[in-house]
């Protein structure tokens, strides 16, 4: 049929290509030449290079954002097992009837743990201890400083908990006016020691600069760490400790009063490097976490930056 706007046939390739199938019809087979195509070219040595360029720039832009994403982790992490610690040693003693011991210890995390320990920088250690008949197990009109607890009448409630690349500060008081980290409860300030008896912060260092305060470096009554019957060569003594009595009150190093708030400063450290306060005592930039107890009430609560 010839196209009336053009005077042609309009099919003369499929003409053709009938005609040459009829004479051939292994044509099938094979390939027309104006079905094959080029390949694709791939990239050149040029553009590699500059994309392994790009990803390498990125990388090392990303790189410092993945750390600081790991510390903050790594202290709130930190946080909630302080927490669980806290609250196990509380709901114990309160289930048995019975006083329970939190002791805090603070070591050099630059290398392995060693027996008897390194103190120092960047790895907290804590102990949950209890009263094996119920009992205080201690004297609490001693006259002796330090008057260890007798390991043999204590109990060992779980493993040692050894949480890394935290150290325990002193942090300026908060306002107590609102639910922020800066604006968190305020502590009791006691008239001879300040706030150091409702706080735990720079184990290791001397008085005024230490919490919870202690004499020369003794509180009242220390635990070790193993405990039992015969009793075994102590690894640790844990001079700052946290107490709860039956009815769940919180106290620090076994006889002060109860306190309202109690709390527990997390900053994150590089192994035993830790970060220097900013811009004054007490006064950290960046990733901090605080960890407060409420004495009587017994509830834990974490307040972050």
């Amino acid at each position: 049929m010839i196209d009336r706007h053009t005077g042609q046939n309009p099919l003369p390739s499929l003409t053709s290509d009938l005609r040459r199938l009829a004479s051939d019809p292994t044509a099938l087979r094979r390939p027309l030449t104006s079905d094959l195509r080029p390949l694709t070219s791939g990239f050149t040595l040029i553009e590699l290079l500059v994309v392994i360029g790009i990803m390498i720039l990125l990388t090392a832009l990303l790189t410092p954002a993945f750390t600081n994403l790991k510390s903050a982790g790594d202290v709130t992490s930190a946080a909630y097992t302080i927490k669980g610690v806290l609250e196990q040693a509380r709901t114990y003693a309160m289930a048995n009837h019975t006083y329970t011991w939190v002791g805090f210890y603070e070591e050099d995390a630059s290398q392995p743990s060693t027996n008897p320990p390194t103190p120092g920088v960047g790895r907290l250690i804590m102990s949950i201890v209890a009263s094996k008949d119920g009992t205080t197990v201690y004297n609490p009109n001693s006259t002796t400083n330090p008057d260890p607890i007798d390991p043999s009448k204590l109990i060992q409630l779980t493993k040692l908990v050894k949480i890394e690349n935290v150290h325990l500060p002193l942090f300026a008081i908060g306002t107590g006016i609102g639910t922020t980290f800066d604006t968190r409860p305020a502590l009791q300030n006691d008239p001879v020691v300040g706030y150091n008896d409702s706080r735990f912060g720079e184990l290791n260092a001397t008085a005024p600069n230490t919490a919870p305060a202690t004499n020369n470096g003794n509180s009242q009554f220390p635990f070790q760490y193993p405990v039992g019957n015969p009793v075994p060569t102590a690894q640790y003594t844990f001079r700052k400790t946290l107490h709860f009595n039956p009815r769940g009150e919180g106290r620090i190093n076994s006889t002060y009063d109860v306190r309202r708030v109690i709390e527990i400063g997390l900053i994150p450290t590089h192994q035993n490097l830790a970060p220097t306060p900013t811009p004054s005592a007490g006064n950290y930039a960046g990733n901090v976490v605080a960890v407060q107890l409420n004495g009587f009430a017994g509830n834990v609560k974490i307040y972050r930056r």
